[in-house]
């Protein structure tokens, strides 16, 4: 037990530094977020936008944001001639494990960094329940990050790389979207934790599910 969560500690370790070393993919998937929310907030400058379309546009900036951010956890390995040597030296289930806690983190980063700067830049509806709005956005990025993760193993050894990757999440990822724009739009207009429980447990249920079946096919779809 002690040497699967230090190896799963070895792989989110080196997934930070690397990203950190390289900054590239979070320099563009800042500059994405950027891009897209002027853009909003210059379309939408003379009007206030309704508690419908705020939570339907930051929808929009968090699945885009984190389907560039997502995308190279496998992909990396691939291109830089890594995965081989990951495969020989640690074992598949550290392996997803040490890749979806990184890809957990990396999702709160982007989700809440894209929440931050759409509040401040575009003439939104403030947001009445926080405490729920933040629960909702955790909940939501563990989901995304739990569909996706597998997903970038299937596509690391494919030839269009970055057509494949949002093709196969969108239908995976379409129930956590409909259930976020949903939550989130109540607690935009100001809703009890009763409200939105049942759309919390089935997320969590479907997180839950997405995560063992994920789990399940890795190490054949990892060794492949």
């Amino acid at each position: 037990m002690k040497d699967a969560l230090q190896e799963i500690y070895s792989v989110l370790y080196k997934e930070i530094l690397s990203e950190f070393r390289t900054r590239y993919s979070i320099s563009t998937i800042l500059l994405f977020i950027l891009t897209t929310i002027t853009i909003i907030a210059i379309s939408f400058a003379s009007e206030k936008l309704t508690e419908e379309s705020t939570a339907s546009l930051l929808w929009v900036v968090i699945f885009f944001g984190t389907m560039i951010g997502l995308s190279k956890s496998f992909v990396s390995e691939e291109e830089h001639g890594t995965a081989l040597l990951l495969q020989i030296v640690v074992r598949s289930d550290a392996i997803f494990f040490g890749k979806l806690i990184f890809n957990v983190l990396l999702s709160l980063f982007i989700n809440f960094f894209s929440i931050i700067l759409f509040f401040l830049f575009a003439n939104t509806a403030p947001i009445i329940s926080l405490d729920l709005f933040i629960l909702i956005v955790v909940i939501c990025s563990i989901a995304i990050a739990s569909a996706t993760t597998v997903i970038s193993a299937i596509i690391s050894k494919a030839a269009s790389k970055n057509a494949l990757f949002p093709i196969l999440s969108f239908p995976i990822l379409l129930p956590i979207i409909k259930i976020g724009i949903d939550s989130t739009g109540l607690t935009l207009v100001g809703t009890e934790l009763s409200a939105i429980q049942s759309d919390m447990q089935l997320l969590i249920a479907y997180t839950g599910l997405l995560i063992i079946a994920s789990y399940l096919l890795f190490d054949f779809i990892w060794k492949d």
